[in-house]
C-alpha cells in the first residue's frame, strides 16, 4: 500500500513551498500575518463541495478583515485537505459497555463506534490521498476561476451572516474597502491580478509517518526533500519529543514546519527541537504555535518567548486559541 502511494503524483509543488516559506519569513519579521484555520481533524465526507466553499469563505472573510485593519498582507494557510489523522491522548475507549480503539482519524478507521469500525484499514491511506487531491482541486478551481476576487467579497457571505450582530461593522470595512479599491483603480494604480486571486496553502499534522514518507519526494534540482502532500507539516503537542521519529522526520524536509507548544512544554526542549529541525537558522523554516490555555497563557508564554529569543532562533509565532467541531 506504501510503495502504491509513493507512485501517486505530488499534491503540491517544491515550488509552492519554497513560496510559502518566504511568506512565513515575512511574517516572522513583521512584514506580513499568517491566519491559519480549519478542522481539528478533517472526515472523508467533508470533501464535500459545500463544506470545503464554506471554509474558504471563513478564511477569505477573516483575511480580509485581517489586511484592512493590520495594514499588511496575509498569508492564508487551511488546515485542509489531509488533516485525516487525529492525535489521542488514550489508545481506547468504551462505549455501551464495549473496549475499543480510540478514533485516530479516516486514515485509519472508520469514525463508527464498533470493534469493526475501528479495525485499522491501510487501503484508507490511498483513499486519503484522493481525497485530499480532490479537495485541493476544488480549492484551486475556486480561487483561479476568480471566486477569492477581492472585487466581489459578498460572495463569500455564509448563509444568515447578515444577522449577525457583527453584520454592520463586517458591512462597513468591506464597503471601505471596495471604495479604497474602486478609487486606485480610478488612476490605474492597483494590480488587478492580485485583486482577482489569492495564494492559498495547506497543511496538517505529520501524525501518520508513513503516509507522510510516501509523499516524500527528492527535488532533483536543489537535491532536498520535500513532503509533497501539503505546503506546510507540523509536529503535534503529544509528538514533540527531540529524540522522537516525528521530529527526526521533520528535520529531514524542507517545507516550513509547525512547532505546537502546550502547557507542559519545556522551554529547554524547544530550542533543543529548534535547533533539531532548523540547524542553519532558517527564517521562515519554523513556526512555534502555542495552546497554552486562559488559565497557564500569562506565566506560559514569557518563558517560551524569552527562551526562543535568548537562543537566536527567529521564528514566526501563532497563536492556537481555541479547538472544536461544533
Amino acid at each position: 500500500m506504501l510503495s502504491e502511494l509513493a507512485r501517486r503524483p505530488p499534491l503540491v509543488s517544491a515550488g509552492e513551498i519554497d513560496e510559502l516559506k518566504s511568506q512565513i519569513a515575512c511574517a516572522a519579521e513583521g512584514k506580513a500575518f499568517v491566519l491559519q484555520g480549519g478542522d481539528c481533524v478533517e472526515r472523508f465526507i467533508d470533501c464535500d463541495e459545500q463544506v470545503i466553499t464554506n471554509k474558504l469563505k471563513i478564511l477569505l472573510q477573516m483575511s480580509v478583515v485581517l489586511t484592512h485593519s493590520a495594514r499588511c498582507p496575509v498569508v492564508r494557510i487551511g488546515r485542509i485537505a489531509g488533516q485525516y489523522t487525529k492525535p489521542r491522548s488514550q489508545p481506547t475507549e468504551t462505549v455501551d459497555g464495549n473496549t475499543i480503539l480510540t478514533y485516530r482519524g479516516d486514515n485509519v478507521h472508520s469514525f463508527a463506534a464498533t470493534p469493526e469500525s475501528r479495525t485499522p484499514d491501510p487501503t484508507r491511506l490511498l483513499q486519503g490521498y484522493f481525497m485530499a487531491g480532490a479537495t485541493l482541486n476544488y480549492i484551486r478551481s475556486m480561487v483561479d476561476g476568480g471566486f477569492a476576487d477581492l472585487h466581489y467579497p459578498y460572495t463569500w457571505n455564509l448563509h444568515g451572516i447578515e444577522k449577525s450582530v457583527r453584520w454592520p461593522e463586517y458591512k462597513n470595512t468591506v464597503e471601505r474597502i471596495l471604495d479604497a479599491i474602486h478609487f486606485m483603480e480610478s488612476f490605474g494604480g492597483v494590480n488587478s491580478d492580485k485583486l482577482h486571486r489569492v495564494s492559498f496553502y495547506t497543511s496538517h499534522e505529520a501524525l501518520h509517518l508513513p503516509y507522510e514518507e510516501g509523499l516524500t519526494r527528492l527535488d532533483s534540482n536543489s537535491r532536498r526533500y520535500y513532503n509533497l502532500g501539503a505546503h506546510m507539516l507540523w509536529l503535534g503537542d503529544r509528538t514533540r519529543n527531540a529524540e522522537g521519529a516525528h521530529a527526526e522526520y521533520l528535520r529531514g524536509i524542507a517545507n516550513p514546519v509547525g512547532v505546537k507548544v502546550g502547557p507542559a512544554t519545556d522551554p529547554g526542549e524547544l530550542v533543543r527541537l529548534l535547533e533539531l529541525i532548523n540547524p542553519n537558522r532558517e527564517v521562515g523554516k519554523v513556526t512555534v504555535i502555542t495552546r497554552l490555555g486562559r488559565q497557564q497563557v500569562a506565566t506560559g508564554l514569557p518563558r517560551v518567548l524569552d527562551a526562543v529569543r535568548s537562543s537566536g532562533h527567529l521564528v514566526t509565532w501563532s497563536c492556537d486559541p481555541m479547538h472544536g467541531n461544533t
